[in-house]
């Protein structure tokens, strides 16, 4: 929500299942607490919806949603699949809506000035790229999560929750996906005939002919890691220390500088309130996401030069993810 406002829309509406703790948390944000999505879009003042719910309630949310004549950005992974992805897109193409999916991280200072070195050429033709990140987020069997997060059948496990980041951050980099190979699996110590994966490893290969090993886990104890390069013929880049690094082919490294109009909003601090543990991560990249929403709503030109995630790319995320998910 303070993306939102900081984008300058104004909120209306906090819509959910639990009647008190909707209330409470309505009151504290100064809107009006609903637990009907039938009321909540029959509102007339209410242009555009945020849908932020577990990913097996999206399909009907959004055909709700853009029935009712409202723009849409709903939360990843789109979908459950990629057929439930294609009507939601068909859908508010339909209905003449604005719908973008939170894939908020495109405006990551550094991701997105990767995005424009391999756009100018700065590596060349880029052949290779490695994703990889190890988090302890779900390393231990008995963290708290909530019940949908380990449920394959409700949307749950890592690769639609981080793996569908990585899809688009590779599609934002590389192109449109052409093979797809790999597959979720278990790391921790969780029952994996029972439980929704918490990792995954995937080769994907470009329409360019570039390919992009993508693997992910939550369930590794231990510090986190991550490895962010692309590799082209005359260089390579990558995300270090939060920054971006470019060795080119003359033997010169260097690091880039993230020119004004990547820059994100200053951060808030970092929270020890599990509920905002992202929120100084996710804040900025989000308020650009609300801009872009805004500026496309009416018909403005975006302020930012990063794409936004629309529907259509949440059904080629969608794809990429069914492939991986086949037996």
């Amino acid at each position: 929500m303070g993306a939102f406002r900081a984008a300058g829309f104004e909120v209306r509406a906090l819509v959910g299942r639990d009647p008190d703790r909707t209330a409470r948390r309505a009151g504290r944000l100064g809107v009006r607490g609903l637990t009907s999505v039938d009321d909540a879009l029959a509102l007339p003042d209410v242009d555009a919806v945020s849908i932020v719910t577990p990913p097996h309630t999206h399909h009907r949310l959004v055909l709700d949603a853009v029935a009712a004549g409202k723009h849409v950005v709903c939360e990843k992974p789109f979908a459950l699949d990629a057929r439930q992805a294609r009507e939601m897109g068909a859908a508010a193409d339909r209905a003449g809506v604005t719908g973008f999916v939170g894939h908020e991280f495109r405006w990551a200072s550094e991701r997105a000035l990767v995005a424009r070195a391999i756009g100018e050429g700065r590596i060349g033709e880029p052949r290779l790229a490695t994703l990889v990140s190890y988090v302890a987020l779900l390393a231990d069997p008995a963290t708290p999560a909530p019940d949908w997060w380990f449920d394959p059948a409700r949307g749950g496990g890592w690769l639609g929750a981080s793996g569908s980041h990585a899809v688009d951050q590779v599609r934002v980099w590389l192109g449109e996906v052409e093979g797809v190979h790999g597959r979720p699996s278990m790391t921790s110590g969780r029952d994996a005939g029972v439980a929704a994966d918490d990792s995954f490893t995937a080769l994907l290969e470009m329409t360019s002919g570039a390919h992009a090993v993508v693997q992910q886990t939550a369930g590794a104890w231990g510090p986190m890691a991550d490895v962010a390069r692309v590799a082209g013929t005359e260089g390579t880049l990558w995300i270090g220390d939060g920054r971006v690094w470019l060795a080119d082919a003359g033997g010169r490294v260097g690091c880039l500088e993230v020119p004004e109009d990547l820059a994100l909003p200053p951060a808030p601090p970092e929270s020890a309130d599990p509920r905002h543990r992202f929120t100084h991560l996710e804040l900025g990249p989000y308020t650009r996401l609300a801009e872009a929403f805004a500026a496309r709503i009416g018909g403005a030109a975006s302020p930012s030069p990063v794409e936004p995630a629309t529907f259509a790319d949440g059904v080629a995320c969608m794809e990429v993810l069914d492939r991986l998910r086949q037996p």
